[in-house]
């Protein structure tokens, strides 16, 4: 290379006229006006004019004739004003250019499938195959380097916090519990696997009985699961750990690093304290357990007001250990009755068995189910839901699982639908005191709600043994506008409690010590209390950015079939690897 960079295109400005400078980068946009070339030069930092002038610079002129969008160039020139009225506001070196005199080709470029000055309507498929162009945008690159910062300001929050950064395997024992492992032979020991981890859970619980007391990494895990938008079999986490803690010295940590986070890389500030629900709260009050709090449309039970009204439907579910609970949507009386009969339609895609209404008219409630209900039930429905004339009721009445899984929908779908979603505003809030175990419906197994790690409450531990999906956990998760970004929890520290826990989970001692034999061990030669959480790093920057999809933050993403369309990955192997990994692939 001829020409050696002397300033990146983002650094001149109008106080560097007549320096003479280098540049390199790649060609964002050639114009030829009447015989002068203007190209702008674009590197990660931005973009810089450059002119070729044929009467001042006959030679570098013709060179610039034959360049054309994304070649790769480095050229010398002068540092020049922008003629009177010529600058340009929207760039930071909009106000100079650099009078090109001497020009050297690195490197050539084919023609781009799509542009990269704008992203119209170009589809992810092929963005995905031709990646490296892809992250050539400047939407891309604002994301990743974005996604670099918050690592940054994470780490240097950490280690201030007297946390120690330490690597953990990403070949480990395979213990699929949830979602499937991703397995890899080894070679050496036949017919044995490593698997990638899915977490550093076990590995972090080892470090503090070690003794590191903190410690932390960004870390990547694997998941062999079906992907969506927020989702990638391969994804980033920042994992961190705690000994001797309660549950309120994490949540403060975590608290403190995400407030920091948002003012050194947002400029915001959601602190100085978050705010803090209980799971039971949470789902009395939207129906699930990662609420978006940007809006109203809270639901209220109305079982208790509604227990002995002359509605059959109602009365039934009640009876059976059901639940009934509304939103009122202010001034949603004016919906038609297709919208509501949509919202029907919606109500039972989500497990409900239908959904009811009424309207509040300047005359009272109006439906087909008010004649239902005497003077009296009316009065009071309005009095609990605050009815004012023009609010439209709506009610699903079903099992209580059902009801919070349908209702809580219905009011993120009305919220989206009807504009009551502040797009721009961040709300931050942790949920606690999870259920430490859940019930499957269709399997009628009982699982761990976070893991098979998660230490009870005290106060419950007698629930244990007598209605275990009473007793609440140490489990706390951090949501930000609906959508999960930290879960943790303090963890089991007693071997004894840990196997009762397992044998709740239905593993049985031998599997208990085949699977995490190495972690029961290591309890027994002196565990301290210890606690941490994970947050989901590539979730996290997707919405501090408002991106569409978690893929815009990721450099290498899969597509939701789990390919890298850009490598062709997953791809075949050679029999002969296959041969001396001692494996054959069968057709099912």
């Amino acid at each position: 290379m001829r020409l050696k960079r002397t300033h990146n295109n983002v650094e001149l400005r109008i106080t560097d006229v007549n320096k003479e400078v280098v540049l390199s980068g790649w060609v964002h946009r050639r114009r030829d006006h009447g015989g002068v070339i203007f190209i702008d030069l674009r590197d990660r930092w931005g973009l810089t004019q450059v002119v070729f002038n044929p009467e001042k610079h006959a030679e570098t002129h013709a060179a610039a004739e034959q360049i054309r969008p994304e070649w790769v160039i480095s050229i010398r020139g002068t540092v020049d004003p922008r003629a009177e009225g010529m600058t340009n506001p929207k760039l930071q070196t909009g106000e100079i250019e650099i009078n090109c005199f001497d020009i050297e080709i690195l490197s050539k470029s084919l023609p781009v499938p799509f542009p990269l000055d704008e992203y119209g309507d170009v589809g992810e498929e092929i963005r995905l195959k031709y990646r490296f162009l892809d992250l050539r945008r400047e939407e891309l690159q604002k994301n990743l380097l974005f996604r670099s910062e918050v690592a940054a300001t994470t780490r240097n929050f950490l280690l201030e916090k007297q946390f120690v950064e330490i690597e953990t395997p990403f070949l480990m024992k395979s213990t699929p519990e949830g979602a499937r492992d991703f397995l890899v032979p080894a070679r050496r020991t036949f017919g044995t696997f490593y698997a990638l981890p899915q977490s550093p859970q076990l590995y972090k619980q080892i470090l503090m009985i070690s003794g590191f007391d903190r410690y932390f990494q960004i870390t990547k895990c694997f998941r062999d699961e079906d992907l969506r938008r927020d989702r990638q079999p391969e994804f980033t986490q920042i994992d961190l750990e705690m000994s001797f803690v309660e549950e309120n010295d994490v949540l403060e940590m975590i608290e403190g690093l995400v407030i920091e986070i948002f003012k050194k890389n947002m400029g915001m500030d959601v602190g100085p304290k978050l705010p803090r629900i209980t799971y039971a709260e949470a789902m009395d009050r939207f129906g699930v357990d990662k609420p978006d709090t940007r809006f109203g449309l809270e639901m209220v039970n109305l079982n208790e007001t509604l227990a002995t009204c002359g509605f059959q439907v109602f009365r039934n579910v009640i009876e059976k250990g059901g639940l009934i609970k509304s939103i009122n949507v202010k001034g949603g009386a004016s919906m038609s009755r297709s919208q509501i009969d949509g919202l029907i339609d919606f109500s039972r895609n989500q497990g409900a068995g239908g959904m009811a209404w009424m309207k509040m008219t300047a005359n009272g409630l109006e439906s087909n189910i008010v004649k239902f209900f005497d003077p009296e039930h009316q009065q009071a429905l309005i009095d609990t839901m605050g009815a004012e004339p023009g609010d439209l009721l709506i009610f699903v009445a079903d099992r209580p699982t059902t009801v919070n899984k349908a209702l809580g929908a219905i009011r993120l779908k009305l919220g989206e639908d009807l504009g009551l979603i502040d797009q721009s505003r961040f709300d931050v809030l942790f949920v606690t005191e999870f259920p430490l175990f859940e019930k499957d419906e269709e399997t009628g197994e009982i699982n761990s709600m976070h893991h098979a790690f998660t230490s009870p409450v005290e106060e419950d531990m007698p629930l244990l043994n007598t209605d275990p999906l009473k007793v609440r956990s140490k489990a706390y998760d951090l949501v930000i506008n609906g959508t999960e970004i930290v879960s943790g929890s303090i963890r089991i520290h007693d071997s004894d409690l840990q196997m009762t826990m397992l044998e709740k989970l239905g593993i049985s001692t031998e599997d208990a010590e085949a699977k995490f034999g190495f972690l029961l061990k290591a309890m027994q030669y002196g565990a301290p209390p210890h606690g941490g959480a994970a947050f989901g790093f590539d979730r996290f920057i997707m919405l501090l950015r408002g991106a569409a999809s978690i893929r815009d933050v990721i450099a290498f993403p899969k597509t939701n079939q789990g390919v890298s369309l850009m490598d062709e990955t997953p791809s075949e192997v050679s029999r002969e690897q296959l041969i001396t990994l001692g494996l054959q692939i069968r057709k099912t």
